[in-house]
């Protein structure tokens, strides 16, 4: 068996076009975000699924029991995937998912999803903190466009500027059809 797991994160109703929070690129994002699953699916790697829900009913998104906190049809998990859920951006924090991997014998974690900047830096950061062998598919990734002290700084921008920080220190960052040809 594989010591590899495609981890996938947040990608959920509310992050698509008709959903509360939507992403620019979501779709393109999901799209090869499915690509990998199937690949990983074929190859024997484990994939788990990171669903976030809300703690309060007053979220703006992400809400337990509606539509959009459900993990979107392009990615669903099959047959007895695990799906981890969390309340924090940190897929580790308060969670089993450490525990899942180790329990499997994994040492390498490959991830895809969403947001961009915050779900999938803090989960990949703290991947690489814990020793897992940390990779990210950047085509398979999502944000949104933020404002800072009064700036707009576009999604692209800040896709782009998560990637190279993680890149820089805490993973391999490709693209997926680079990792599917076997490069990652």
């Amino acid at each position: 068996m594989s010591q590899r797991a495609i981890v996938v994160v947040d990608l959920q109703n509310d992050y698509f076009p008709d959903g509360k929070w939507s992403l620019e690129g979501i779709e393109a994002a999901a799209a090869q975000a499915a690509k990998v699953i199937d690949a990983a699916r074929q190859g024997g790697d484990a994939v788990i699924h990171i669903q976030h829900l809300a703690t309060s009913p007053e979220a703006p998104f992400f809400v337990p029991g509606t539509e959009g906190a459900e993990i979107h049809a392009a990615v669903r998990p099959q047959g007895d995937e695990t799906v981890v859920t969390k309340h924090f951006p940190n897929a580790f924090r308060e969670t089993v998912l450490k525990q899942v991997l180790n329990e499997r014998g994994i040492d390498e974690v490959v991830l895809v999803g969403a947001m961009s900047h915050m779900c999938i830096a803090a989960t990949g950061r703290a991947a690489a903190d814990f020793g897992y062998k940390t990779v990210v598919i950047h085509d398979a990734c999502a944000t949104r466009a933020l404002e800072f002290n009064g700036t707009t700084v576009p999604a692209a921008q800040v896709h782009a500027a998560n990637m190279a920080a993680l890149a820089f220190g805490y993973a391999k960052v490709i693209g997926a059809a680079e990792w599917i040809a076997g490069e990652g």
